[in-house]
């Protein structure tokens, strides 16, 4: 979340992207997927089987939560403006790692309840 801070936080002429298209947004949903992670990682010790899908919409909502709010700080910089696109990238940059968590993690509980069936036989 610093580093977001940071970054956003830096004057609109400070900022010098490659000229490809899209390449903001591919920027954002990077640093909001890492974002989001990071807040699966915090969390890990608290999830359990019951409340995966508690979790990942929590974190999407806080990762949306944050860009919103990194939307309104930056309106304050010199050279930055505000964008919905922006938070729609982060949104899919948080989503999709919240979903591939999901998916991997549902994966990995269904392989532990097969090798325990085996054992169990």
């Amino acid at each position: 979340m610093g580093m977001i801070f940071y970054l956003s936080h830096q004057p609109g002429d400070f900022v010098k992207l490659p000229q490809l298209v899209a390449v903001d947004k591919l920027l954002h949903g990077i640093a909001y997927a890492i974002l989001a992670g990071t807040f699966l990682y915090s969390l890990y010790p608290f999830i359990h089987d019951s409340n995966r899908a508690v979790t990942c919409i929590i974190v999407v909502v806080m990762c949306i939560l944050f860009g919103v709010s990194d939307e309104f700080h930056q309106s304050f910089v010199p050279g930055r403006f505000v964008s919905a696109w922006d938070v729609a990238a982060d949104g899919c940059g948080a989503l999709l790692v919240v979903g591939l968590w999901y998916k991997l993690s549902a994966k990995k509980r269904r392989e532990l309840i097969l090798t325990s069936d085996k054992k169990g036989s």
